[in-house]
């Protein structure tokens, strides 16, 4: 791969982009809510949560509720995710030696998550990936997306620009954020946001798999610069 590539930094979303988690997030916040007594609801509108900040997608869930029972439900689903619930969830096929081909290339990786730091933590060991990462940002820590306070902090962590990232996930939550600030946004279809909703906020493209990111910005660098590898 080139070794001139248009961005410095690669900003991926966790859960639906690199990890497929959709089952256990949608398990331990119906499990949460059914629990204290609110009435289920369909998978999609669980799912449609998925990328906020666990507050603020527990406040989509039940926006009627107070502060307090807000805290109890994510309390509970942060003890129903971290410990009691055993729905696997496993790294989309692929992942690691995706992102070791990036880092050759001489790509910085980044995360910008709605997981808190717990959360993120654990699975990163449970993975091995702790090491590929150069910062990663959680909602716990910073703002929820959309708003784009998690993507400022790493690029002043690392001493970038917005134009000098990119920012690639699986939800709408994840391209308004790159928007908000000039960064540029990479949408991938598999996860919880419709390809339709994705592109409502204009991405470079929308990637049916992540193992195809490598050869897009080949492809793309190549485009760019006219050189070819």
């Amino acid at each position: 791969m080139h070794r001139n590539p248009p961005w410095k930094v690669l900003i991926f979303d966790w859960d639906g982009t690199l990890m497929d988690s959709e089952a256990r997030i949608v398990n331990c916040l119906r499990a949460a809510c059914v629990q204290h007594g609110f009435a289920d609801q369909h998978d999609d509108a669980y799912k449609n949560v998925i990328g906020l900040g666990l507050r603020e997608a527990i406040r989509a869930l039940q926006p009627a509720q107070s502060d307090d029972i807000i805290e109890q439900l994510a309390t509970d689903y942060r003890t129903r995710y971290m410990v009691s619930d055993t729905t696997p969830s496993t790294l989309f096929a692929g992942v690691p030696d995706m992102l070791q081909t990036l880092e050759d290339a001489g790509y910085w990786l980044a995360i910008a998550t709605g997981k808190g730091r717990e959360g993120l933590n654990q699975v990163l060991d449970q993975t091995g990936l702790h090491e590929r990462f150069h910062v990663t940002r959680c909602a716990s820590e910073t703002r929820s997306k959309p708003h784009p306070q998690m993507l400022e902090e790493i690029l002043e962590q690392l001493g970038l620009q917005a134009r000098d990232a990119l920012m690639i996930g699986d939800t709408e939550y994840d391209m308004e954020m790159a928007r908000h600030i000039g960064m540029d946004a990479l949408a991938v279809s598999y996860g919880v946001h419709s390809v339709e909703r994705l592109m409502k906020h204009q991405p470079l493209a929308c990637l049916d798999n992540i193992v195809q990111l490598p050869e897009f910005l080949l492809n793309l660098t190549a485009t760019k610069t006219g050189i070819h590898s």
